[in-house]
């Protein structure tokens, strides 16, 4: 099998021989995928992942090269290198790389072969999540929209038109891979690959039968590719031989694979949580996160990869959710900006170096348990040969322990785990910190002098278009734009009371999210959106008309498609219905079915005002303030320095900016964060709303512009805002950490 031989005494040399040859050809015949072919360099047994012959323990972390630039990935591997990684885990986005039907994109921040070289130049590994779905908060869940509207399909089911869809992609995926010799199999950096995410907890939705169907297809469709490494199925207590079932969540310490000759794997351990528009932003002490990690490790785990270990950014609109903000910094050991999180990535760094010292008994030997008292333990792994490891373990959330251990006594903080490579003397404890801790500080180096553009709210080009009733927004859009304009009219006779009594009638209109914008003869009536637990949304309110005709004008917005979920072919956004109008003389008149004339996008987005030739292209005004749809420009220069750069946009509302023609995503600052925030402790189970920030405050005040996207001089700033705010109050602000 080519396994690092475990070692033995010398006296038990025969013994200890032919106990192991009894052991391995038992482990041939019921699991044969473990005897590869001499040329696979990456294989498995119950311990550990076997790379060219020896078991390791792996330390990985998420990168996902979209969430950053190329310029940024060399400094970004690096980092996560010394902070201990021996892997970089990414998933690989579909609606990035193929928006159209075979049409595919390899280029600028979705060149995933640069990024994988890039991988391989430090001296790292791989982990390749192809998915295709990848939920990631990302926009649809990484599914191209174009995918919704293949004739038959039903997603992430036994279905052929998506099997067949999902099975070119991945195919696709691996021949680029192979054609670059990037597997480990070829002499690459990869050494794992996954399938699918987190499907099993869809399986009873989708019907067992039907469900486990269809991944037991995936599973086989994707070892067929030959790989050359084995591949993963996350959250899939049934993944089929050969798959490897992996545990995600904050603690994975009760995890097991489904059969007994699986390593296990935890493919995604929680630096904290993602944040939405609306909500606060989480945070994981570092301590905690430790805790999970080694107490992971204990018990047998022998690969960690935390997730996020670079969160990034959503640039573009490329975040889904809905809801999901601009910034996907996950509390990450490394920032959004590239900068290092301390203490978390000390800290962690230093729980690593502690595990690798005790890789050798890891691998090799099994845990013998010893309980220390009511809530302390030891986890033994001890060789014949007389090396030995151990993991003193404190679950007492409140109190302190002081414990016995081979004659010596060990002092261990509540929640805490201590690592002893040789069993004597404890190296780590995962709740003494002795990174020092950096603060953050953002420093303003420039405001703008601005011009501005208004948007029409009854603007038509030759690509409107009118039919009788409601139309679902993606089906028009295919979400190229967030917006959608629904126009209609309504005839008002100089009889109706409402018109001598002053009681406006009230417009009521339902809509499946995510945001509108309601305009009565050109004039803002209100605005209404919805937040990530609850999309759907309704506008109702007095409504000035006169006699006459009257324009009703609704801007539609979508803020990111959902990324989770089940049947994303049949989710729809816009407005649906029923739109009504109450308080005539005749009472209560359905809008819904009559006609509407539809607008797909922005004015200033056809005309490209994000752009040099495009702003160019119309005459810009002074600087209007606190008005809806509007769009402003400024140019400015790269401030000095390399330092990380963002928009301070607090002074805005919502809206979209670009560098250069480039987006740096969705801004909100008006979305104040609601929700609970208090103190922080590390000790006891950590949950995602254990340990947040910032209620009270905008989810998100800054937003990252990447220094790649400068030039020296005569950068193009463009912000589209919807609600209204004071562009004057934008700045360009200095991330440094101290």
């Amino acid at each position: 099998m080519g396994i690092e031989p475990i070692p033995v005494g010398r006296g038990q040399g025969r013994s200890a021989l032919l106990l192991l040859l009894a052991v391995a050809a038992a482990a041939m015949l019921s699991s044969p995928w473990l005897v590869t072919p001499v040329d696979a360099s990456v294989s498995y047994d119950r311990k550990a992942l076997i790379i060219n012959g020896r078991r390791r323990i792996l330390i990985s972390g998420s990168i996902h090269y979209p969430r950053s630039t190329p310029e940024m990935w060399p400094d970004l591997i690096q980092k996560a290198k010394d902070g201990g990684l021996d892997v970089i885990q990414t998933y690989v986005f579909w609606n990035g790389h193929e928006p159209s039907p075979g049409q595919y994109y390899f280029g600028g921040n979705y060149d995933l072969v640069r990024f994988v070289k890039l991988v391989k130049q430090a001296g790292l590994y791989v982990h390749l999540r192809i998915g295709p779905y990848v939920c990631a908060e990302w926009n649809f869940g990484g599914f191209p929209v174009w995918l919704k509207y293949v004739p038959g399909i039903s997603f992430r089911t036994d279905n052929e038109p998506f099997k067949a869809a999902m099975a070119k992609f991945t195919e696709k995926i691996v021949s680029v891979m192979k054609s670059e010799g990037l597997f480990e199999s070829q002499g690459g950096p990869i050494i794992l690959s996954q399938i699918e995410n987190e499907y099993g907890p869809l399986e009873d939705y989708y019907g067992g039968g039907v469900a486990k169907n269809y991944a037991s297809w995936a599973a086989h469709m994707a070892v067929g590719l030959n790989t050359g490494v084995p591949w993963v199925m996350c959250k899939q207590d049934d993944a089929p031989d050969p798959v490897i079932n992996t545990c995600n969540g904050f603690y994975c310490d009760n995890f097991s694979p489904n059969k007994p000759y699986k390593p296990t794997l935890w493919t995604e351990a929680w630096t904290a949580w993602y944040t939405a528009f609306g909500g606060p932003v989480p945070e994981r002490p570092v301590e905690d996160l430790a805790f999970a990690v080694a107490r992971f490790i204990q018990k047998g785990g022998s690969f960690v990869n935390y997730y996020m270990y670079h969160g990034g950014t959503n640039f573009g609109r490329t975040a889904g959710g809905p809801f999901i903000s601009t910034s996907y910094d996950y509390d990450a050991p490394i920032d959004e900006y590239g900068l290092l999180r301390q203490p978390k990535w000390g800290h962690l760094r230093d729980m690593h170096k502690a595990i690798k010292m005790c890789e050798p008994a890891l691998v090799s030997a099994d845990a013998t348990v010893t309980k220390l008292g009511n809530y302390e333990q030891a986890h033994v792994f001890r060789l014949k040969s007389g090396a030995c490891a151990a993991f003193l373990s404190n679950y007492n959330p409140k109190s302190s322990a002081i414990v016995t251990y081979n004659g010596k006594k060990y002092d261990i903080p509540p929640w805490s785990i201590s690592i002893l490579p040789d069993c004597k003397t404890a190296v780590f404890n995962t709740a003494r910190v002795g990174a020092q801790t950096s603060q953050v500080k953002m420093s303003p180096v420039g405001k703008f002098s601005w011009m501005s553009f208004s948007e029409e709210t009854n603007s038509l080009d030759d690509n409107s278009f009118t039919k009788n009733g409601l139309v679902e927004q993606i089906s028009m859009t295919w979400d190229r734009t967030d917006y959608l304009w629904y126009t209609t009219s309504i005839d008002i006779g100089r009889n109706e009371n409402f018109l001598k009594n002053g009681q406006n009638p009230v417009l009521t209109v339902m809509s499946a999210g995510h945001a509108m914008h309601v305009f009565i003869n050109g004039q803002k009536a209100g605005t209404v959106y919805g937040g990530l637990d609850s999309p759907k949304l309704t506008y109702t309110g007095n409504v000035k008309l006169w006699a006459g005709s009257n324009k009703i004008s609704i801007l539609s917005v979508a803020v990111g498609l959902p990324n989770v979920g089940n049947h994303f072919e049949t989710w729809n956004v816009g407005i649906l219905g029923p739109v009504t109008l109450e308080g005539l003389n005749e009472g209560r008149i359905d809008l819904t079915s009559q006609k509407w004339t539809y607008q797909i996008g922005l004015r200033g987005e056809s005309l490209n005002l994000h752009t040099i030739s495009g702003s160019s292209s119309v005459e810009w005004g002074g600087a209007s303030i606190n008005q809806p749809l509007t769009w402003y420009k400024a140019f400015f220069n790269a401030p000095a320095g390399n330092e990380p750069l963002a928009l301070d946009m607090s002074s805005m509302g919502k809206g979209e900016a670009w560098i250069n023609g480039q987006s740096i995503g969705r801004y909100w600052p008006a979305y104040k964060a609601y929700g609970s925030c208090g103190g922080c402790d590390y000790h006891g189970t950590y949950s995602e709303k254990k340990c947040q920030t910032k209620c009270g405050e905008s989810t998100q005040k800054w937003y990252h512009v990447p220094r790649s996207w400068l030039k020296p001089t005569g950068n193009l700033l463009v912000v589209f805002e919807e609600w209204g705010g004071n562009p004057t109050g934008i700045n360009v602000v200095k991330r440094t950490a101290i």
